[in-house]
């Protein structure tokens, strides 16, 4: 008997997300951008008391992502040398926080970095700022990939962004809009099960949040692939987890009906989703980097 369809779990999503990121060059496609564009960026975050803070706001902060924030605060110290940075983390889950306080702890370099920790999502850290009232300002804030999982994405945006102070820039990594991802989602929906809760959202549906509230911001647009070509080889393991990533579904290939699951091997190879080099099956992973300004 074939056992139901069911999503993943957090520590699943874990797995079948390291999956992700050891055959996709997305961390490669965020230093590209660490390095071409953030000194710049993070050369406009200043403030009239010298002091910077920034804010690590991730709904869930996959392993790697702290990594990324890690990075970002070294360029805030290049740019800003000598200056103290307060650096607050939103992050629910509690495996998590303590990955990333291991990192810290690793990280001689940072002595001039204080760290707040908050185990909260992040509605439940606007409810909790409405309710004390104590509406603190930030001169830099990011959402790295985290807003599939928010339930109310303009009034998350807006929020934080109320949360910046003179100066300060807000920075928003979603799929972009040329990606497979937003293809798949656009043309091919009905291949993905219904066990895939998140929101089918890109940068232009962000952009359209930040057209409505009046704000200004800057989008960067940077390449990324990832190698599914295991998905395509049966009884593969590791094909096995890149199809319970992108379908949030535990176990796809062993539960989903035959049909969805050939119709979503076949949208995958459509040239709208991926591209052939060498033999290997490159799904497009490009990143829309979003900076809002205060």
């Amino acid at each position: 008997m074939i056992p139901p369809m069911r999503s993943l779990t957090a520590e699943e999503y874990v797995e079948a997300f390291k999956s992700f990121l050891d055959h996709s060059t997305e961390h490669q496609c965020m230093d590209d951008f660490n390095k071409e564009q953030m000194p710049n960026i993070m050369a406009g975050c200043h403030h009239a008391s010298h002091k910077v803070k920034h804010a690590s706001l991730l709904l869930r902060g996959f392993p790697g992502r702290s990594e990324q924030d890690l990075k970002m605060i070294r360029i805030l110290q290049a740019v800003h040398p000598g200056v103290l940075i307060d650096n607050e983390i939103v992050e629910p889950n509690p495996q998590h926080v303590a990955a990333y306080k291991e990192l810290v702890n690793q990280a001689p370099d940072l002595q001039n970095v204080s760290f707040i920790w908050h185990q909260l999502t992040s509605s439940e850290y606007e409810q909790q700022v409405k309710e004390k009232g104590t509406h603190k300002k930030f001169d830099f804030i990011h959402m790295i990939q985290m807003l599939y999982r928010v339930e109310d994405i303009p009034n998350t945006i807006k929020f934080f962004h109320s949360c910046l102070d003179l100066h300060g820039k807000l920075l928003i990594i979603i799929l972009s809009d040329s990606s497979g991802w937003a293809n798949l989602w656009k043309r091919h929906r009905d291949c993905l099960p219904s066990t895939d809760s998140g929101h089918y959202i890109t940068s232009t549906g962000i952009t359209d949040v930040l057209k409505r509230l009046g704000v200004e911001y800057h989008v960067y647009e940077f390449p990324s692939g990832w190698d599914i070509t295991e998905c395509f080889i049966e009884g593969d393991p590791v094909g096995g987890l890149m199809m319970d990533f992108l379908t949030g579904t535990k176990n796809f290939l062993g539960t989903a009906p035959p049909a969805l699951r050939q119709r979503l091997q076949e949208a995958l190879c459509q040239p709208e989703c991926s591209s052939t080099k060498d033999g290997r099956i490159i799904f497009s992973n490009n990143l829309s980097m979003i900076v809002v300004e205060s």
